[in-house]
């Protein structure tokens, strides 16, 4: 007799945005059965500790002030006996809390969206013995970090056919391997008519025929204080969107810098969950090349100007974009105004890349990952 409710668990780490979207995307449309049970869930608690300032605060202060030190970061973890060793480090500072959960939950499947909580997991499964579905999502469309792959054993979501030819060279068999476009929120299925957009300006006040948008992650762009300044300068015939995150001392600096040049065409914005309407206005979007938000933007057929990426973590976002002629990637601020001054001003550009973007035919993959979730947690992989 079929069960009446399916629990999942879906476990990720705050580190940046990338690893809890996809999970938020996958969990939204899962909710919509009701024979089954989503629970979201940080690997660790809410109290501070060492290892989460290290793990979350560490990233975030390290993409954001020493990009370097975060590089090298990663690049030495490639080394497997580092790797391990970090891996086991951060099992011991979590094991108790997700045992716990373990324990109190007895989920059908976990699906782990961060390759730190791999090792935890699957070792307390074992000495639980407890035998719910696993799959590992795969974050990273292009290039992944080895710490994904360490086991061999597991059954793996990936959003691209080279990031599975790579799994497949490493030892991993292909059966193991299931390959869907990138996923993003569920929102972005649906490309904006003409008409829609006319409703989002109107709604959020965008009077001017072009829009910018200013977009980093969760802290903001890198130098954003200096992109905007130097676009100010330009004094440019069109609206400006500039979002800033969670980034505090960035917002009250865009705004400063709106009153110091009297701009009355830029809007300034801390945390939004607009990030689909203001996407949907805009004409050229100036990003860090995380996935989600690369993927939003190409899904939605704008045109993004990469300022920055995080090698190598990012470096096949870039790669992917510029291959296929459906970005600009300038890591010099100084060109940024002439560039964008550029776009916004020559039909024949925005026609360019807009049919690059048609030809690539770039889909959101929320529905295929969720359904291939959904039948994984009822009937295990083979």
């Amino acid at each position: 007799m079929e069960k009446n409710k399916y629990k999942s668990l879906f476990f990720y780490l705050n580190t940046g945005g990338g690893h809890l979207a996809p999970a938020k995307s996958v969990a939204q449309y899962l909710r919509k059965y009701n024979d089954t049970e989503i629970i979201l869930l940080d690997g660790f608690d809410n109290r501070r500790s060492l290892h989460k300032y290290v793990v979350e605060d560490g990233y975030r202060i390290l993409q954001n002030k020493s990009k370097w030190i975060y590089e090298l970061t990663y690049a030495i973890h490639k080394f497997k006996p580092i790797a391990e060793l970090s891996a086991f480090l951060i099992s011991i500072s979590i094991k108790n809390r997700i045992k716990k959960i373990l324990l109190n939950e007895k989920p059908d499947q976990i699906v782990i969206f961060h390759f730190l909580l791999i090792k935890p997991i699957y070792k307390l499964v074992k000495k639980l013995k407890i035998n719910p579905r696993i799959l590992t999502i795969v974050t990273d469309p292009y290039i992944a970090h080895p710490l994904w792959f360490l086991r061999k054993n597991q059954n793996f979501i990936v959003f691209s056919d080279k990031l599975k030819d790579s799994c497949i060279k490493s030892g991993i068999e292909s059966n193991r391997i299931n390959v869907f476009p990138f996923l993003v929120n569920e929102k972005f299925s649906h490309k904006a008519t003409p008409e829609e957009i006319i409703n989002f300006k109107r709604q959020l006040g965008y009077e001017k025929d072009k829009v910018l948008l200013i977009l980093g992650g969760g802290d903001g762009i890198p130098h954003g204080y200096t992109i905007l300044e130097n676009l100010l300068k330009l004094k440019g015939e069109f609206d400006i969107a500039f979002v800033c995150g969670k980034n505090k001392q960035l917002y009250n600096d865009a705004l400063e810098l709106k009153n110091r040049f009297n701009y009355n065409s830029l809007k300034v914005y801390s945390y939004v969950d607009f990030i689909y309407e203001l996407i949907s206005i805009s004409d050229v979007i100036i990003t860090k090349c995380g996935a989600s938000t690369l993927m939003e933007i190409l899904i939605s057929g704008k045109i993004p100007i990469v300022n920055s990426y995080i090698w190598e973590q990012e470096k096949g976002n870039v790669d992917f974009m510029v291959e296929n002629n459906l970005g600009i990637y300038e890591k010099r601020v100084s060109k940024l105004p002439s560039l964008v001054n550029k776009l916004l001003n020559d039909p024949y550009l925005l026609t360019k890349y807009g049919t690059n973007n048609k030809n690539i035919n770039l889909v959101n993959g929320t529905v295929e990952v969720s359904e291939f979730v959904y039948n994984n947690m009822k009937e295990p992989i083979q």
